[in-house]
């Protein structure tokens, strides 16, 4: 009990810094007439609850204050918000989740027309591990949860070094991390940013026969940008120049402020 009130106090005190920092990059961008992002972080658990959520909630704000262009950053467990209204005053949306979040059926047909119209998803660690009894909301992020055989240093394969998500990392990006596998996902569906090193670790705990374990993609939905990566769980990443630049490039491009190719392509 003591340690979900700290939670709670960690995750209040974490919201109410953000929302300063969040105005005071409004009105320093009004003040100087610039034009500026917004992006709608959406970390509700309904499920498991990821202790690193108010950690993430912080870095992301952070990430929008130093960005050039800036982006404004809304973070938020009120879905309530998800409605064509609100939606329409931002650019993109970010879950880090868990479960059957409380949508209805309007609702996730604001979302789903959000991103179709034009705007960006961003999907972080367990928001696969959420609406699996939404088969549209699998589709638009490319793959649910099937399991987290590895909890250890690994090596990634830096497929797309192009994409502004990637392109800092090089060839290969050591790194700790619980590694998810996932079911009702396809190289023929997305374009694959990362993938496991199968050498890295013991492969006979993994559940895919062809060994194929992605672990960053993206893709098109409709007119809109969706970027996943499946990192995320371990507290220090958070704090990690590597992990943030890479989520950062990927906010970026969800937003359209960036470029980058996702039509999907075979494994190299």
């Amino acid at each position: 009990m003591r340690y979900f009130w700290l939670c709670l106090l960690g995750g209040a005190i974490v919201m109410a810094f953000g929302l300063l920092l969040t105005n005071l990059a409004f009105e320093e961008a009004k003040a100087e007439g610039q034009q500026f992002k917004r992006l709608m972080f959406v970390n509700l658990s309904m499920g498991f609850r990821h202790s690193t959520t108010a950690t993430a909630a912080d870095a992301v704000i952070r990430l929008g204050w130093r960005s050039n262009p800036r982006f404004l950053t809304t973070v938020t467990e009120d879905t309530d918000l998800i409605v064509p209204e609100i939606l329409r005053r931002y650019d993109a949306i970010m879950f880090y989740t868990t479960g059957e979040l409380p949508m209805n059926e309007t609702q996730k047909q604001a979302f789903l027309n959000f991103i179709r119209e034009g705007k960006g998803f961003v999907g972080v660690h367990s928001s696969t591990d959420t609406f699996y009894n939404w088969q549209d909301f699998g589709e638009l992020i490319g793959g649910y949860f099937a399991g987290h055989p590895w909890h250890q240093n690994v090596r990634l394969i830096v497929e797309d070094k192009e994409h502004p998500s990637t392109k800092h990392l090089g060839d290969v990006w050591e790194v700790r991390d619980e590694i998810y596998t996932f079911r009702n996902w396809s190289r023929d569906k997305v374009r694959v940013l990362l993938s496991l090193d199968p050498t890295s670790v013991d492969i006979t705990k993994g559940n895919r026969p062809d060994q194929d374990y992605a672990i960053a993609w993206c893709r098109y939905y409709g007119k809109g940008r969706v970027f996943y990566t499946a990192l995320g769980h371990e507290e220090h990443l958070w704090r990690d120049e590597k992990f943030l630049q890479h989520l950062l490039g990927g906010i970026l491009w969800a937003m359209g402020i960036l470029p980058g190719d996702a039509k999907p392509r075979p494994k190299p």
